[in-house]
């Protein structure tokens, strides 16, 4: 049966083709110029943060009931992918205020959402996110930040690790335990935690290898008091939350792996095609263009993956968790891959400072380790084709 010509059978739409340009206007005019400033004193990216807040792409994902723009899933992953091309530490200014608001996105009462949506949609405040703790790691569940109810309050003690933008952010989706007896991964509920309540600290910024523009601290909390009305959810269900939370935004790192990977391989295409060596350009020989189509190949397919994914996470498919997975481990894994080789093309010019590739390849790693590493990813996606 011949197919209809009219109908696009698999490709964006229009919006996102056009959301792709704007987005990119912005980061080559107001980001990019400040990348490897940004990344050789490790200091935030102010630029790039007050210009996604003027153009309605610091968290784009807040639905229009709360004065968000209802971005969904592919366009979010779309601006993240192009904030990352061209500043790995600028990406996770969107990516991270979709994982940190996300919980109170998919378990938070209404008015919970109206009083913190509304401020991140406007740029008022950004969101962060409390999961990991020191000593747990890839153990979630063994989480020791106990929050103790008193009255109308909870009391918060512990301590959070690895924490993207801390001391940036004005709230925080903090993971404590908040039934000690009770069992293992169901005794644990997921908070609101603002940046001015007292007894609520920073540790000193983790000194990185990658993305050093976006701090990293530990997050401390000393008797903290939490009203318990900033409770996400009911008691008990918050590492369910989290968890649920991740199969949507590990899409999002997805994303940001697959825009470090591009801008990597641009660069490195555009570099051939001026170098000369031996009486002719370095793009003319054989080997390194078999480089390139590989670099290219993978690439793409990366996309394609992150792509499907954030579509299914838009319609929350029963089968996110496995895709989610797969699209985060995969372009992770090719931005790793991609980033080494754009360093191999340019030689030694490619080791030093003075070309961007060495910054991808090292903002690349941490896309194999944020929001599980890729071992945990397999497991997730193992376990997802044994249960089919």
């Amino acid at each position: 049966m011949a197919g209809n010509k009219d109908f696009d059978l698999y490709r964006t739409s229009e919006f996102h083709d056009e959301l792709r340009d704007a987005v990119r206007a912005v980061c080559e005019a107001r980001i990019a110029p400040h990348a490897a400033d940004v990344d050789e004193n490790a200091r935030y990216p102010q630029e790039a943060h007050d210009a996604l807040i003027e153009t309605d792409f610091f968290a784009p994902h807040v639905a229009e009931e709360y004065d968000g723009v209802g971005a969904d899933a592919l366009a979010t992953c779309i601006v993240i992918e192009e904030v990352a091309r061209v500043c790995g530490s600028s990406s996770l200014i969107p990516a991270v205020n979709k994982l940190g608001s996300m919980p109170l996105i998919l378990g938070g009462s209404e008015e919970l959402k109206k009083k913190y949506l509304t401020p991140l949609a406007k740029g008022e405040g950004g969101f962060s996110y409390g999961l990991s703790e020191a000593h747990a790691g890839s153990d979630t569940a063994a989480m020791k930040t106990k929050a103790k109810l008193d009255g109308d309050h909870y009391i918060l003690n512990g301590q959070k690790s690895w924490i993207t933008n801390a001391g940036i952010s004005e709230y925080y989706t903090v993971l404590a335990v908040t039934d000690p007896d009770g069992p293992r991964g169901r005794n644990i509920s997921a908070f609101i935690v603002e940046k001015s309540d007292e007894g609520f600290t920073f540790g000193e910024k983790e000194k990185k290898m990658g993305i050093k523009g976006s701090p990293t601290r530990e997050l401390l909390f000393d008797n903290v008091r939490i009203p318990a009305d900033r409770m996400i959810g009911e008691p008990g269900t918050g590492l369910q939350l989290a968890l649920r939370t991740l199969d949507h935004t590990r899409v999002t790192i997805g994303a940001q792996a697959v825009g470090i990977a591009q801008g990597a391989l641009e660069f490195a295409t555009n570099y051939v095609k001026e170098r000369q060596a031996f009486g002719k350009r370095i793009a003319d020989f054989q080997a390194l263009q078999f480089m390139l189509a590989d670099m290219a190949m993978k690439v793409e397919t990366a996309r394609q993956m992150v792509y499907v994914a954030a579509a299914k996470s838009e319609r929350e498919d029963d089968d996110l968790g496995f895709y989610g997975a797969a699209a985060k481990c995969y372009a992770s894994d090719i931005a790793m891959e991609v980033t080494t080789d754009a360093v191999q093309l340019l030689g030694g010019y490619g080791y030093t400072s003075d070309f961007p590739v060495e910054r991808m390849m090292r903002d690349a790693k941490i896309t194999q380790i944020y929001e599980g590493t890729n071992q945990i990813q397999r497991l997730v996606m193992g376990r997802a084709v044994l249960a089919r």
